[in-house]
């Protein structure tokens, strides 16, 4: 059988790769296995299993990515989630970036600032501060250890960046009965 790898936008969780899975079970696409963003059918797709994948993917908040530089731009995003959501090391993200997509770092920096208008530092440090608010609502780290957990040299840091970009302290968004935290996958 001939394998077919498909590139499919917001898939950053166990959660949308069960979901693709779903999806791919209930089409009858034959699939070797899921990750995050991407699929490994085991055959390529007729026009009609190809619109009909799309559209059930679109249902549920997932695109198919068919350009080049959109899907490493995908890759890269899906990296940098996983990055903030599993890391416990302080690499930095040029080696993590270029090591896993094979290309020099420059590259890989210019392509996502021209597809996303933002640099990727500034994409990274926008999921550290959601993912902190996430970790500041289950309420069992205090701001330190949120901090070291995100690679924040210093609880004042993380509360500077958090600051800068939310316009409230991480202590102010602790105490706050609504809270505004988006997904990872929606930053």
């Amino acid at each position: 059988m001939t394998e077919n790898i498909v590139h499919i936008k917001n898939v950053v969780c166990g959660r949308c790769i069960a979901t693709v899975e779903g999806i791919l079970s209930k089409l009858n696409i034959p699939y070797k296995n899921v990750s995050l963003g991407e699929a490994t059918l085991l055959k390529d797709l007729s026009t009609e299993e190809y619109t009909a994948f799309k559209l059930e993917l679109e249902k549920v908040g997932f695109a198919l990515i068919e350009a080049k530089n959109k899907r490493i731009v995908n890759h890269i995003k899906s990296i940098l989630i996983d990055e903030v959501s599993n890391s416990t090391d302080q690499k930095k993200l040029s080696e993590i970036l270029s090591a896993e997509l094979h290309y020099e770092y420059s590259h890989i920096t210019n392509l996502f600032t021209a597809e996303e208008g933002q640099s990727i530092q500034s994409y990274f440090n926008k999921l550290k501060i959601e993912k902190a608010k996430e970790l500041l609502e289950y309420d069992e780290l205090s701001i330190a250890e949120i901090a070291y957990q995100l690679g924040f040299s210093t609880a004042a840091y993380l509360s500077t960046s958090f600051k800068k970009q939310t316009g409230i302290t991480p202590s102010e968004y602790k105490k706050m009965q609504i809270k505004g935290r988006k997904g990872l996958d929606s930053v």
